[in-house]
């Protein structure tokens, strides 16, 4: 067989990410997967993204690799400060009205160059890149939605436009943020108890009826259902009730994670070395760990997008102080909201011999360091995966999107975490930093981590669910027929 021969032959996946940090990376990792079972890839970001990536150090290691392609196509949003993180309502509108013309140009133009690589034979694509399922339709190849998002958190999704069908919302007026309406019980939702409107997805929590969060949730929700099938990174045993839920609402559904597990299981990944991440890392803040005790730092990073008032910065800044255990802290740019994320000097003299501030981290390395105790988090969902998959307990302070679901999963149903409750201060911030890493509920939420560890472990191993869940997508779904 010669060479062009063997290149026509192989299965080739177009993956195409959510255009922001936490879905680019799950998308990363998806692929690097596909690509040792034997798939060519083209991975798709927007220009934006795809510039931000190339700053970073992302795909320059993957130069010269001839089956594994980054491509770009615009993302119909003027040009904005490539550090900084765009409008997420912008975006969405962007992605809904804008994606589909190029994105099927692209593939056409894809499709025509076989000289280079094997023709298109599947899409995996973001679960909230309805257009995609319209493009691979035109294209007739099959089409797999990857929400890296929880199995909860999908669940919730679907429910976007029977909410709305039972004249829950939108709101009647901005009262009902505050009024107790948020706790208006949801007894109806399949494979979920005890659930009420505050912990739905914050786009619920609208008064306008052509919200654009709201639609983009309405459009994944109706569309997904037409795909091929849904990969959500998260493996049974850790969200088995609510899978059983959503299984009958997709022609396939593969839990498939946690992802991270799966990956160090690769012998010799030529893409080990690709990086994930949007912004570039500061790697010295794992040199400071190497000096701190066991089970004695406290991680604190609200991910990628999640934003605070500059009154939450200051007492969480005296919440740590207080807490007199050491911490690392992770504050982006644009943390906090409208203005730049400057603490008290006071705090800095305070801490400055246990505390190490950096603008990003490699967080799964930081997450797997010996000496770190806990995890502060935004309870976005790489970030409660990656906790998970590291054995490490949680302090949840839920900002936006799918996170308030995430932590009521995380501090009532799985047992790894504690809430920050809203309006929280610094005498009681620093009181739960505390209780995580010294107090007896730390000890508890921190055992159980670890046996949910060792679940994860077993369901990405040679014969777990997440690991059979894989190989039935690839030979039931994605190798081409015939």
């Amino acid at each position: 067989m010669d060479s062009k021969t063997a290149v026509a032959d192989k299965p080739h996946a177009v993956c195409v990410p959510g255009p922001v940090q936490s879905h680019i990376k799950s998308m990363l990792k998806i692929s690097k997967l596909l690509h040792h079972r034997g798939f060519h890839i083209t991975f798709v970001n927007t220009e934006f993204n795809h510039q931000r990536l190339l700053k970073s150090g992302g795909p320059n290691s993957l130069d010269g690799l001839p089956d594994f392609q980054f491509r770009t196509i615009p993302d119909g949003l003027p040009p904005s400060d490539s550090n900084a993180t765009q409008d997420i309502p912008s975006l969405c509108d962007s992605t809904m009205k804008n994606f589909l013309a190029p994105f099927s140009d692209f593939l056409v133009k894809l499709n025509a160059a076989t000289s280079k690589n094997p023709p298109v034979t599947c899409i995996i694509a973001d679960g909230f890149n309805a257009f995609a399922v319209t493009a691979a339709q035109e294209l007739r190849v099959p089409v797999v939605m990857n929400y890296p998002v929880s199995a909860c958190g999908v669940l919730c999704n679907m429910q976007f436009r029977p909410l709305r069908d039972r004249g829950l919302t939108p709101f009647k007026d901005e009262s009902y943020l505050t009024n107790g309406y948020l706790d208006t019980v949801i007894d109806w939702i399949p494979g979920m108890n005890n659930i009420c409107l505050r912990d739905l997805p914050t786009f619920i929590r609208t008064t306008d009826p052509n919200d654009v969060l709201f639609k983009f949730s309405v459009d994944a929700a109706d569309t997904s259902p037409k795909a091929s099938g849904v990969i959500i990174n998260t493996f049974d045993a850790f969200e088995q009730e609510v899978l059983d839920a959503l299984s009958p609402m997709f022609p396939r559904l593969f839990s498939i994670g946690p992802l991270e597990l799966l990956l160090n299981r690769l012998p010799n990944d030529p893409l080990k070395s690709m990086e994930y991440s949007l912004w570039e890392e500061e790697t010295e803040c794992i040199h400071w760990l190497d000096t701190k005790a066991p089970n004695s730092v406290l991680y604190v990073n609200f991910g990628s997008i999640a934003a605070m008032t500059k009154p939450q910065l200051i007492e969480l800044s005296w919440g740590l102080a207080n807490s007199k255990h050491p911490f690392l802290w992770i504050i982006r740019p644009d943390l906090v909201v409208g203005e730049s994320a400057i603490l008290p000097p006071e705090f800095t003299v305070e801490t400055k011999d246990r505390g190490l501030i950096a603008s990003w981290c490699p967080q799964e390395e930081v997450l797997n360091h010996p000496s770190i105790g806990g995890f502060l988090t935004h309870c976005g969902w790489n970030s409660i995966a990656e906790s998970v998959s590291a054995g490490v307990p949680l302090l949840c302070w839920p900002f936006f999107a799918d996170q308030p679901m995430n932590c009521k999963y995380a501090c009532n149903e799985w047992g790894i975490g504690m809430k920050i409750n809203d309006g929280a201060d610094r005498e009681e911030i620093g009181k739960l930093v505390r209780e995580l890493l010294e107090g007896d509920m730390g000890k508890k939420l921190k055992k159980k981590a670890l046996e949910w560890k060792d679940l994860a472990e077993e369901a990405t191993g040679p014969n777990g669910s997440s690991s059979i869940n894989l190989n039935n997508l690839v030979n039931e779904v994605l190798l081409p027929r015939g």
